[in-house]
């Protein structure tokens, strides 16, 4: 299993350095809109098919619900698009992006993010 987390990692890299540098118009538009104006807004770059992108999704999902007004919880997968790596200035995934309601970037986290650690995390940020 570590093998293959290597294997993504590598392949993510590549196509961050072959394609990462061409950002289409409707890609810049499109990430312009994150973070999200006047909610604090928590971005996880990831991939579908890497193994703790796939841990997250359901807590991701679970998350969107609970904070549905409050917060935005985007995913967004850097192996469809490697786009948003180029512009949030990934090198690993999955990396989660916290930004404050005025936009500001307050906190960023490499790796497996627990349920518990993201819900703290916003709680610190003045999200109920």
């Amino acid at each position: 299993m570590r093998v293959n987390f290597v294997t993504e990692i590598i392949v993510l890299i590549l196509s961050i350095l072959l394609l990462g540098s061409v950002i289409s118009p409707a890609a810049s538009a499109e990430l312009k809109n994150i973070p999200v104006k006047g909610v604090a807004t928590m971005v996880d770059l990831g991939a579908k098919h890497c193994i703790p992108c796939k841990m997250m999704a359901p807590i991701l999902e679970r998350l969107e619900k609970r904070y549905a007004g409050k917060a935005a919880i985007i995913f967004l997968d850097v192996w469809e698009d490697s786009k948003p790596a180029h512009h949030f200035g990934i090198r690993t995934i999955p990396t989660q992006i916290f930004f404050d309601k005025a936009g500001k970037e307050v906190y960023r986290h490499v790796g497996f993010m627990s349920e518990e650690a993201i819900v703290a995390r916003l709680k610190s940020m003045g999200i109920q």
